[in-house]
């Protein structure tokens, strides 16, 4: 309980400042870029004393320091402000596209997870043999593949060629089920490819190295199971590169829904963001740059709590 408390203390010295780093860059680049919605709420009215009064009414005159701290109050409680597009609340505009995006990223991790570590675990287990190299020219190949590139490739065969899966479109998963499957799972297969690769490469590392250490040797000595060495000890002590590795996934993950869900119209986060950047929408930009923030950081301390619980006996005590 103390080294997980440990753990969490050190983990929030990093964390905080990071956070707090972003979204000070965050806000500094909307301001910067010296957008503001006053002219076009003013419409016919765009008089030089119009627009100064909208500006001073959104809080646009002051310095940027002081509507920084005044916006990240607002934050803090869950006021995201509202767009200057529409007039909603940017949080509710979040809340609702976020859910599209989460869904194809949560299947995307699943498939790259449960890919990654098939493949790993049987390039390790039979190293050096063709399955092995297959494997490991594979995953070059694969991990070089942009997610656009894909996606393009799965419509053509699956859509076009085919005609199994639907090409664009969402639909909620409570309304329909199987069609929800149908139109999120080739975005997510786009998504998962890369992840798979990194993971099955790591973890044959890992495991290689693992399976030559000398516990595993006297596991095998004192007659235990094959796959008992290779679940137990080999692979807890062995996956520790893997794991890193889905740490600095989720950014790509997000930065690659951006592109999937334009390619296959999906209303997601990532398209959100894409649209509000071209529309100046700077409230709705910077919300959605806050949000990715927190699920980048939320999700590398997990990663660092995993890491932590993989770590070999004799390297926790040292610590």
């Amino acid at each position: 309980m103390m080294k997980f408390a440990h753990l969490l203390g050190s983990t929030a010295l990093i964390v905080v400042p990071v956070f707090i780093f972003a979204t000070l860059i965050t806000f500094v680049l909307g301001a910067a870029s010296g957008l503001s919605p006053a002219a076009s709420l003013s419409g016919d009215e765009a008089t030089p004393e119009r627009i100064a009064q909208i500006n001073a009414e959104l809080g646009l005159d002051q310095p940027v320091l002081l509507r920084y701290f005044t916006w990240m109050g607002s934050m803090l409680s869950g006021d995201l402000g509202a767009s200057w597009y529409n007039g909603f609340s940017v949080s509710e505009l979040i809340g609702q596209r976020l859910a599209i995006t989460a869904s194809i990223v949560s299947v995307a991790l699943v498939l790259g997870i449960v890919s990654g570590v098939v493949l790993g675990g049987i390039a390790a287990v039979n190293q050096g043999r063709p399955i092995d190299r297959a494997i490991t020219a594979v995953t070059s190949v694969v991990s070089t593949l942009p997610p656009f590139v894909v996606s393009i490739g799965l419509i053509v065969v699956f859509s076009v060629w085919l005609h199994l899966l639907p090409s664009s479109g969402y639909v909620p998963f409570g309304q329909n089920p199987g069609l929800w499957f149908q139109l999120i799972i080739m975005p997510a297969v786009a998504l998962s490819l890369d992840p798979a690769a990194d993971i099955a490469r790591q973890l044959r590392t890992g495991l290689v190295h693992s399976l030559d250490q000398p516990y595993i040797i006297g596991a095998t000595v004192r007659g235990l199971h094959p796959r008992r060495i290779l679940l137990n000890h080999a692979l807890r002590n062995g996956a520790g590169p893997a794991v890193a590795v889905l740490g600095m996934k989720i950014p790509a993950l997000l930065g690659g829904a951006v592109v999937t869900e334009t390619i296959f119209n999906m209303p997601g986060f990532g398209l959100l963001s894409a649209d509000s950047a071209l529309r100046g929408d700077v409230p709705v930009v910077q919300g959605t740059l806050v949000v990715a923030i927190v699920l980048v950081l939320l999700f590398n301390v997990l990663v660092n709590i995993t890491l932590t619980a993989l770590q070999p006996a004799s390297r926790r005590s040292a610590i």
